[in-house]
């Protein structure tokens, strides 16, 4: 018989075995900076004089990230992948085309369901180009098409470029529509350090491959500036009294829909066109995603500092989605693959294509 006052060794067991289980939650390191840097805007905005310095900055920071966008995107290797036209076709459609028509299909939800600036914020990153980490990251995790992967999120990010600041200005009559100012100003922050970049590719890209993770800090660093500059720009402007709960309840609920329609899409549309489950798995994951990078620094370029942070917020909590959505189809897909791959070369059952 035990003592009394002996602990109980089951009970210690579970206590251990939560807090393993809590280890294994891995946080994204960025996204918890994200909500770092939103709760230091919400709690020490930029005011006054301090407040121009931060948006120069910020300006600074997109013209950085701009630039080392085009010093790692291979040209070479996006004009290798136009052998398979028809793949990159699909995911350029559902990217500019069927994401941009679902975003101005929102609009029915306003003003029961979304606010007008939600629904900007909702409409502005329907326009973003697709991912290129994660998307190539979950293809890969998937075991689909690697290649095709690469070069369809390169294509996007590169018309992205082009595409996204010019449906913003048509869509959401950004600056009073699209004037010879704003082109100017799109170049002069974002294709013009881009440009650069690429011009200099020739003698920078070893370099650049040597310190990905000391370049990689300054992608985020640019990212959290801007997302400072603009979040605290819109808590001195009001942004905190004039949303609500129930309004940030509805904006999940939507952004959830939004990422449903968009993934059964790509699936069915894709086994409908005929593409195999290595391309499939390709287009469902390079379709459905968009670009946070990207979108920062356009939202800060496009709109006024305090009008940032409302069109901002959208796209942060559908790339947090996006993330957890597709990490989960990606290991369930992958496995699924795995396991017929491995009963294939044992005999026991052939590999099927269309089996997602």
């Amino acid at each position: 018989m035990p003592r009394p006052n002996t602990p109980v060794r089951p009970r210690r067991l579970h206590a251990r075995s939560l807090l393993r289980r809590c280890a294994r939650l891995r946080v994204d390191p960025f996204i918890a900076s994200l909500l770092g840097t939103v709760l230091l805007a919400t709690l020490l905005p930029a005011r006054g004089a301090a407040a121009p310095v931060v948006s120069d900055a910020a300006t600074a920071g997109v013209a950085v990230l701009f630039f080392l966008y085009g010093a790692r995107l291979s040209a070479r290797e996006a004009w290798n992948g136009l052998k398979q036209w028809r793949l990159h076709g699909t995911v350029l459609a559902v990217t500019f085309v069927l994401f941009p028509l679902l975003g101005m299909a929102a609009h029915l939800l306003v003003p029961t369901v979304l606010s007008p600036q939600l629904y900007e914020g909702l409409l502005f990153l329907t326009l973003l180009p697709s991912t290129v980490q994660s998307s190539i990251a979950f293809t890969s995790i998937a075991r689909g098409n690697t290649a095709a992967a690469v070069c369809s999120a390169t294509f996007s990010s590169l018309l992205g470029i082009l595409l996204t600041p010019l449906l913003a200005a048509v869509l959401l009559h950004t600056k009073g529509g699209i004037s010879a100012g704003t082109v100017l100003e799109i170049a002069e922050q974002l294709l013009l350090p881009f440009a650069a970049g690429q011009l200099l590719r020739r003698w920078i890209a070893a370099w650049t491959a040597r310190h990905r993770a000391v370049l990689a800090l300054v992608d985020r660093s640019s990212i959290l500036l801007v997302v400072y500059s603009a979040f605290g720009a819109a808590v001195v402007g009001g942004m905190w009294g004039a949303l609500s709960l129930p309004r940030l309840a509805a904006l999940l609920v939507a952004e959830s829909v939004l990422l449903a329609l968009v993934l059964t899409a790509t699936l069915l549309g894709g086994r409908r066109l005929g593409f195999d489950r290595g391309d499939l798995i390709a287009i469902v994951f390079c379709g459905s995603k968009k670009s946070l990078a990207s979108g920062v620094p356009m939202a800060a370029v496009l709109f006024p500092g305090a009008a940032a942070g409302l069109i901002v917020l959208p796209l942060m909590l559908f790339h947090q989605l996006q993330l957890m959505v597709c990490a989960v189809l990606a290991r369930r897909w992958g496995a699924e693959t795995l396991a017929a791959e491995t009963a294939a070369r044992v005999k026991l059952v052939p590999l099927l294509d269309h089996s997602i």
